[in-house]
């Protein structure tokens, strides 16, 4: 039986940061990943652990929102006060 590998959307590839060219499939007990636009190709054993989470354009925005700079709302009186 062929194994089924499937596209990650939006993850980058961390040797050629390419968008959206990562596969990534389980085969006896290990996980595999690999680029189809550069020779990136990385095996991990199936834990229990928590395994770290790619690198994604939605995980750079939601970095990119936390740094951004929160400014103090003023409210107005509207009588001019």
């Amino acid at each position: 039986m062929a194994v089924q590998k499937r596209f990650i959307a939006g993850a980058i590839c961390p040797r050629c940061a390419a968008m959206d060219r990562i596969r990534a499939w389980e085969q006896n007990g290990v996980r595999y990943r690999d680029c189809v636009n550069c020779d990136f190709f990385e095996q991990l054993p199936i834990e229990n652990e928590a395994v770290p989470e790619l690198d994604t354009r939605v995980n750079r925005e939601r970095e990119e929102q936390r740094r951004e700079d929160f400014q103090p709302v003023k409210i107005l009186d509207p009588k001019g006060r």
